[in-house]
């Protein structure tokens, strides 16, 4: 039996790496999968792969700071699938820069994208989630939410207002049966990671007591686990899956 089967699940940043690996993972495990994307070429790729894996798939362009367009989309989300089960908020994006040089737009495009954005994604199927008297948020945050890192003071933020976000949304909910949990991934090879110098890699994989970076399928596989029926009584809770960085 799939662990998720007929289950409605909405991903955003679902276009590539971490989203898109949680995308396929749930297909495989039984739901059907609305891909949110910033651009509808990546969400249309995305759904095609799950619809090639036998199950139902949506794809949105939204930009996730936009309040109406969030909107909007979840509107045409719930006319036509009928209700959502699972929402992950995994859409994020880096403006790397030392504090002293950070703009203010650098600032503000990463905690828009990254906290407003779950905020507003969380908020636009509350009501939807708290009249079903179901449901699971999961929100992917970092590792470096938990420790920092120097040239990311603006997505060190966005990740740690993440965690205080969804304790806040776990205690709201949990009366509804909706649970809210947090995932922190550590380095996990993806777009993002690839550009780092050969340099800076040795120095984080000596870091990290596994000895390796993590693959998008480590966060999907926790992902699935935490939108299963087995993480039924696991609410306002932060798993780092890392490697044993953050311990």
């Amino acid at each position: 039996m799939s662990q998720l089967t007929n289950q409605i699940a909405v991903v955003t940043g679902a276009g590539r790496g971490i989203g898109r690996a949680i995308a396929l993972k749930f297909a495989a495990e039984g739901a059907d999968v609305v891909c949110v994307s910033r651009t509808q070429e990546n969400s249309d790729k995305v759904a095609a792969e799950i619809r090639a894996l036998g199950r139902k798939a949506w794809a949105q362009a939204v930009d996730v700071a936009d309040a109406n367009a969030v909107n909007a989309a979840a509107e045409k989300i719930l006319a036509g699938c009928g209700r959502v089960d699972i929402l992950v908020n995994n859409a994020g994006v880096t403006r790397d820069n030392l504090l002293m040089r950070m703009s203010e737009a650098e600032w503000d495009a990463v905690l828009d994208t990254n906290l407003k954005g779950a905020f507003l994604f969380t908020k636009a199927f509350s009501r939807a989630l708290i009249k079903q008297r179901a449901g699971r948020i999961i929100n992917v945050a970092s590792v470096i939410g938990l420790i920092g890192n120097a040239g990311q003071s603006n997505y060190a933020a966005s990740k740690a207002g993440l965690i205080g976000f969804t304790k806040s949304v776990a205690r709201e909910l949990a009366s509804r049966g909706i649970t809210a949990n947090v995932l922190a991934p550590g380095f996990i090879e993806t777009d993002m990671t690839a550009g780092l110098k050969e340099e800076l890699r040795a120095e984080i994989l000596g870091q990290i007591p596994l000895g390796s970076f993590g693959q998008p399928d480590d966060i999907a596989g926790a992902a699935v686990f935490l939108a299963s029926p087995a993480a039924r009584y696991i609410t306002g809770q932060v798993l780092a899956v890392d490697g044993g960085m953050v311990m």
